[in-house]
């Protein structure tokens, strides 16, 4: 058994799953859950940046792959977040994580290396108002990947791997209509976590 897996099975600690398009405002809800619930929150996204940033051979390839809108590998995400999810550990009361899995088998190499999600919460948004949001934010942000071509790309690639995960796990899934306000929303949110099963160790 992978050590992180023993650490984290012993810890008992919940593991959320954060699901949605870019642009589904999983960001917003997850500082609502980080603050109301003290979770470690944990985005692929800020962690494949990082290593971006941090010119290592690995940050090089990952800059390439993530510019042409494509997918990262399994291996390296879950190397990053194997890291990171030991590394919280000690003083985590719960992990959030934002953004992964994007596809099933990432979903499925999650449960053997590390564990089981104890629950799923699933941001449904139609895909022109996520496009909107993304060009919306791509004025201010100046990040390269917000344009309307390489959108539609992301959007085409989030379906075409996110559908058989919501397959996969749906008996984990809740989904939520993240049209509505981000209050709204997470008045939701709280009636999920407020109802988690305990994990059993």
């Amino acid at each position: 058994m992978p050590p992180v897996m023993t650490s984290v099975k012993e810890s008992n600690l919940p593991i959320i799953w954060l699901l949605g398009g870019p642009g589904s405002g999983k960001g917003t809800q997850a500082e609502k859950i980080v603050q109301k619930y003290g979770y470690t929150h944990i985005s692929t996204g800020d962690l494949l940046r990082e290593e971006v940033n941090s010119g290592s051979e690995r940050g090089s390839d990952l800059s390439k792959v993530m510019k042409d809108g494509g997918l990262v590998s399994t291996d390296v995400v879950m190397e990053l977040l194997g890291e990171k999810v030991l590394k919280e550990l000690p003083n985590s009361k719960g992990y959030l994580i934002d953004g992964y899995p994007r596809e099933k088998a990432q979903g499925e190499q999650f449960v053997r290396d590390i564990t089981a999600p104890t629950g799923i919460i699933y941001f449904e948004v139609p895909d022109d108002i996520m496009t909107a949001r993304l060009l919306e934010r791509a004025k201010t942000s100046g990040r390269e990947d917000d344009n309307e071509e390489t959108i539609k790309k992301r959007l085409k690639t989030f379906h075409d791997h996110n559908d058989p995960i919501l397959q996969a796990f749906e008996d984990k899934v809740s989904k939520l209509n993240a049209v509505r306000s981000p209050g709204e929303i997470f008045a939701d949110v709280e009636q999920i976590l407020d109802t988690l099963p305990a994990k059993a160790s």
